[in-house]
């Protein structure tokens, strides 16, 4: 078993506190780590380490920070298999999916602390009138970073690289469900000075105190409505900025006239991948009825690739199958079919199966509250109008996808209230992407140079002709 520690100011430290969690291996719910809980000391002393060193990073010109910041990302790449078996560890990916995450996450760090040596931190123009201004965009100071259990590494990395090259310091909280491979990217830190970047591990008992802290000037926040209201709360009540990354329950609409079995194959991966435990996993299916008999077929038939412990790892624990479960269990209550799965399999491990639901409404809870589990409930429609009529119909908004082949269809793709709409595809877009979540899916732009926007704070000098 092995023992996590904070990182603080370039050391590893105990915590102040003797209290600890335990993590378990999905796949065999035998305990792999122990690590802290979490208190306010520890987060003191990582923002004073943050803090302490924030000057003499800002000092560096920014091609250095940048050139620090690509030497860090060369080394995780030699390591993505490392960490990959370590996501697959602590959460369950598989090691292949979770490779290509965290290899494309290496390329996105880059990639981002690039954007930083053409982004205007230091500009002048001519005022009407007259004279000039000089707008120079200044670091906010120490951040800070709580991440998800999901994709711990990549996004770690997805939210440093405009920080850091920005000239900010952050500390970094992973999830208490996922914190080895965390633990394991900041031991292969490379030439960034101590205290640049910090991790703080625990619960809420860290949490908590970290959103709170009166000089954390950013939160960048991936997880849960709740917690993500009440990070926002705090962060309110300090008049200090929030970026935040919620909840999703993301919807497909098929329009008549595509092929039904390549797009069922399409929806499968992007319902089952990672046994569904992806924020824009496909959660809400809304298919054409010119075909949707075929389609359900071929989704069926697609769903039989996915086999438990061979392709489909396990959920994260058993508060996640249990939700996943559950919502199962009270769509079948309401008039649900189950064509496939639907039945925990034997053995250890927090295995569940890929499941296919027909006939649902918006009643169930399948169809209204986050799955994040491999479960890919089917609504047949009358028309793609009513396909995203019914897709916007959530309080949710994080991602969409269309599949049509029809020019005004696809157009009309773009109504549906989500920061990101794919057509014909599922994920995609480059690190040119810029969105923000709709609805209770989080607040804050991310992707593009909006990072660096959030990263800095603006000031003007206003000189005389």
């Amino acid at each position: 078993m092995q023992t996590l520690r904070n990182l603080v100011g370039g050391r590893w430290r105990d915590s102040a506190s003797e209290a600890v969690l335990d993590l378990a291996d999905p796949a065999t719910e035998a305990v792999i780590a122990r690590f802290p809980a979490g208190s306010a000391a520890d987060v003191e002393l990582a923002v004073e380490a943050a803090a302490r060193a924030q000057p003499a990073w800002a000092a560096l010109p920014v091609a250095d920070r940048v050139a620090r910041i690509h030497r860090w990302a060369d080394v995780i790449a030699e390591h993505a298999a490392e960490l990959a078996e370590l996501e697959r560890r602590e959460m369950g990916k598989p090691v292949a999916i979770g490779q290509s995450f965290i290899d494309a996450a290496v390329a996105g760090l880059k990639h981002s602390a690039s954007e930083a040596l053409s982004y205007g931190f230091d500009t002048t123009v001519d005022s009407p009138g007259g004279g000039r201004t000089r707008i120079v965009r200044n670091p906010l100071g120490p951040t800070a970073v709580i991440t998800p259990w999901n994709f711990p590494v990549p996004m770690v990395l997805g939210a440093l690289g405009p920080l850091l090259a920005a000239s900010n310091t952050v500390v970094v909280k992973p999830s208490e469900r996922s914190p080895m491979s965390t633990v394991r990217l900041f031991e292969l830190l490379t030439d960034l000075p101590d205290g640049a970047l910090n991790l703080v591990l625990g619960d809420a008992r860290a949490g908590k105190p970290l959103a709170e802290h009166d000089q954390i000037q950013l939160v960048h926040f991936t997880g849960s409505v709740e917690a993500g209201r009440q990070i926002g709360a705090a962060t309110g009540r300090l008049l200090h900025r929030s970026v935040l990354e919620l909840g999703g329950k993301d919807p497909v609409v098929v329009d008549a006239g595509v092929d039904p079995v390549a797009t069922a194959a399409a929806v499968a991966f992007g319902a089952f991948v990672n046994t569904g435990q992806i924020c824009t996993s496909m959660e809400r299916i809304y298919v054409h009825r010119d075909l949707a008999a075929a389609f359900v077929d071929a989704l069926v038939d697609a769903a039989r690739a996915y086999p438990v412990r061979d392709v489909l790892g396990p959920l994260a624990d058993e508060r996640q199958r249990d939700i996943v479960r559950r919502h199962v269990d009270d769509a079948v209550a309401r008039g649900a079919k189950v064509p496939i799965g639907g039945v925990v399999p034997e053995g250890p491990g927090y295995f569940y199966p890929a499941t296919v639901l027909t006939g649902v409404d918006e009643s169930m809870l399948v169809m209204t509250e986050e799955t994040f589990g491999p479960i890919a409930p089917v609504v047949t429609v009358d028309s793609f109008e009513e396909g995203i009529e019914r897709a916007s119909r959530s309080r949710f908004g994080l991602a969409a996808t269309v599949y049509t082949h029809d020019p005004a269809h696809i157009e009309a793709a773009a109504r549906i209230p989500a920061g990101v709409v794919w057509v014909n595809q599922w994920q995609g877009g480059g690190p040119e992407r810029l969105y923000e979540p709709a609805g209770d899916s989080g607040m804050g732009a991310t992707g593009a140079r909006a990072a660096y926007d959030a990263a800095t704070r603006p000031a003007s000098i206003h000189l005389t002709a």
